[in-house]
């Protein structure tokens, strides 16, 4: 076993590796030989598609600062390159085509009620409507100047065709497309190099993700003021701080580091248009050791570690296999999701690097639920009350976190399978906040429920106590049976709670005098 996590281990230091070799655009969309795709009677290029608020004013057009109030679409070297051997004819139009979502119906068109097509075909150019070799478009009907259209063609022995440099300013808020299409079937070899840069009035972030910058910074202060509390609670009562007030801290201070890194990973990226692969690869692996951290703490405190229970056991080697394989998985979804274009993950691709995540998070919701439903049933019948109290306020919080996660995951399936083209991407930005706010959330009631306190130790495991944890008893003995009564009821000793096996009565009922 040992061998085989050492080979995952290194099997993913590698692929951060690759990942952080290669260059990570979202705002720059780069192309570098990108093949053309049959689409009907199209080859086709998606180049791009980002959510873009409009200009704030055109008086700040001429300033280079990347907040000063400009949207823009632009085209840096675009270059369509052919083979030598095919470079012997003169082609049709190459064409790059912008337009905003809600006018994608004015893209293509049929005659006579046929089948939908892209490019003009012999039949519409007859009815006058196109031209034939071209793509199909009409004018918008809310700006007669969209959608945008550029076009170029090679020449007799022409091996590239560059398009010039164009900057199409963007006045209205929308999910902007780009592609590239042609119509000639002489091109199938036809490749794009270059790139297109995507900016919004307040930077280059895309607009999706451009409230995600200042979530992070609430985010931030949030985990400050927890850690806060936290750390001077720590620091007052650290004679009787347990190991488990050790791991939550753990965890408050990766989700400080990592708040902390995406914020700065958003303020960068929006100030250059090129997110800084470093910080990036950094804030997922924070995130992930946090999130793997979290579910394994979780998982032994289900289980009455160091509460009720002073190890694991057999168990040990099972947890930690769940929390690597978990880590590996997660670790490798959020490289490839962040630290990469964002419009580059198709469905399919995604859909598996998410299922390993999310059979793994209902193993561990399982094995929490059923360890904590055994946890409880122990305690109830050795009448530890005070630790079956706190025991039964973390089960109702963990409770609550599930149920309002399935329904979010219901509402997160809902808004994408209504938002096929993306036209909700202002609210995109949620989806993410959510389960930020979900987990830390669960926290601060973590927090809450432990915090070190001069009563901390009441909660914690007792050698002395002589507990028997993993006996499957069904009833406990907490009255010593008295002496037949003699006839004298005045020399009948009055009977005493004696400690039972696992020494909680007495042990409770002085934590109930100084509660």
């Amino acid at each position: 076993m040992p061998v085989k996590m050492n080979q995952s281990v290194v099997l993913l230091l590698l692929f951060l590796g690759l990942m952080l070799v290669c260059v990570s655009e979202a705002s720059v969309h780069e192309y570098k030989g990108d093949k053309f795709v049959s689409k009907g009677n199209a080859f086709v290029v998606h180049a791009g598609s980002e959510g873009i608020y409009s200009s704030f004013s055109d008086a700040h057009v001429n300033e280079t600062a990347a907040n000063n109030g400009d949207s823009y679409i632009r085209f840096e070297k675009i270059t369509f390159r052919r083979s030598i051997d095919n470079s012997n004819f003169s082609s049709g139009l190459i064409q790059a085509l912008v337009f905003e979502v809600e006018d994608r119906e004015t893209i293509g068109g049929s005659a006579y009620g046929g089948q939908r097509a892209v490019c003009c075909t012999a039949d519409l150019s007859k009815l006058g409507v196109c031209t034939q070799g071209e793509v199909i478009h009409r004018p918008s009907t809310k700006d007669p100047s969209w959608p945008q259209v550029f076009g170029i063609k090679f020449e007799v022995d022409e091996v590239e065709a560059t398009l010039p440099s164009n900057s199409i300013q963007i006045t209205k808020t929308g999910m902007y497309n780009l592609y590239f299409i042609h119509c000639d079937l002489n091109l199938k070899d036809l490749v794009v190099e270059g790139k297109s840069i995507w900016k919004n009035p307040t930077g280059y972030l895309p607009g999706r993700m451009a409230p995600l910058m200042n979530f992070y910074g609430f985010m931030s202060l949030a985990f400050v003021i927890l850690g806060l509390f936290w750390f001077s609670q720590y620091a007052r009562f650290w004679r009787e701080v347990l190991h488990l007030h050790n791991c939550i801290t753990l965890v408050i201070t990766l989700g400080m580091f990592e708040m902390a890194l995406w914020y700065f990973e958003y303020a960068e990226f929006n100030e250059t248009g090129v997110r800084p692969m470093g910080i990036t690869a950094w804030a997922v692996t924070f995130g992930t050791v946090k999130r793997t951290v979290a579910r394994v703490i979780i998982l032994m405190v289900a289980m009455g570690y160091g509460v009720v229970r002073p190890t694991l056991g057999g168990l040990t080697s099972k947890v930690i296999m769940l929390g690597g394989t978990f880590f590996l998985a997660s670790e490798v979804l959020e490289l490839v999701e962040n630290v990469g274009a964002v419009s580059d993950l198709s469905g399919k691709a995604r859909l598996f690097l998410v299922l390993p995540v999310a059979i793994l998070d209902a193993f561990f919701i399982l094995w929490i639920f059923t360890s904590l439903s055994s946890t409880l049933n122990k305690l109830q019948a050795r009448r530890m009350m005070t630790k079956l109290d706190i025991y039964r306020k973390f089960t109702n919080a963990l409770a609550v976190a599930v149920i309002v996660s399935v329904g979010w995951i219901c509402y997160e399936l809902y808004f994408k399978s209504n938002d096929i083209y993306n036209e909700k991407w202002q609210n995109a930005w949620i989806i993410p906040a959510f389960w930020q706010i979900l987990s830390f959330s669960l926290l601060c009631v973590i927090c809450a429920l432990w915090a070190p306190s001069q009563n901390s130790m009441r909660y914690a495991y007792s050698e002395d106590v002589n507990e028997e944890f993993d006996k499957d008893e069904t009833s406990l003995t907490l009255i010593k049976p008295s002496p037949m009564a003699s006839k004298d009821v005045r020399s009948v000793p009055e009977p005493r709670p004696v400690q039972s096996n696992n020494g909680a009565l007495n042990g409770d009922l002085e934590e109930d005098k100084r509660e």
